[in-house]
């Protein structure tokens, strides 16, 4: 496992690795223990839409790759119960070069937008409307066309990773500030099956 990276991520490497986290149960639970472990999975099966004993067989399968954990349970918790934490805050992953890597990290970012899409229309319905004022202001997305190389898609990916990686090790290194809350960031880069044409213009910003 390697942690050498600006956020502090998970690095997953191993094809099966990626595969067994594209199922849309071990992903949810994946990402809930991210925030908020530790867990059960009693606690999780309400997250992830499975039975306790379906979301405790992929917890189980999770840990075989390294990604979560059991350990002790929190202060005053039932002792009897089995807690699950994320061996870390997140996770990433290269695409891998052969063609049968390259379909399980295919599976694994499909899954991954279509739970990030969820994810943006619950926001809109449940969270939302109930924001004060001054922090749906600060909600927004953006719909930029970028004309790049290959080498400046990777400057632009490590500079914006450098710029935010205080705000997503803040809470394990402590100092958070009174008024901060967490502020779930998405990110979808798709590049163009063709080169655009000279003097094509950008796509303007939707915010």
């Amino acid at each position: 496992m390697s942690l050498r990276n600006p956020y502090g991520d998970f690095e997953i490497t191993d094809p099966q690795a990626m595969r067994a986290l594209a199922h849309p149960v071990r992903l949810a639970a994946l990402s809930y223990l991210q925030g908020h472990s530790p867990a059960t999975a009693t606690q999780l099966s309400e997250h992830v839409g499975a039975s306790p004993s379906v979301t405790s067989w992929h917890l189980r399968h999770l840990a075989g790759f390294g990604l979560v954990k059991d350990g002790p349970p929190p202060s005053g918790s039932d002792k009897r119960q089995r807690w699950w934490y994320a061996v870390a805050g997140g996770f990433r992953f290269d695409m891998p070069e052969t063609p049968e890597g390259a379909e399980a990290g295919r599976l694994l970012r499909t899954e991954i937008m279509n739970q990030a899409l969820e994810a943006a229309q619950t926001w809109l319905v449940d969270t939302e409307p109930n924001l004060e004022p001054e922090w749906s202001r600060r909600a927004g997305s953006a719909n930029t066309l970028l004309v790049i190389t290959p080498a400046e898609a990777d400057a632009i990916e490590s500079a914006i990773e450098q710029l935010l990686a205080p705000y997503v090790r803040r809470r394990d290194a402590g100092g958070v500030p009174p008024d901060a809350r967490p502020v779930r960031h998405l990110r979808i880069s798709l590049p163009e099956a063709t080169s655009p044409q000279a003097g094509q213009p950008a796509a303007p910003d939707e915010r």
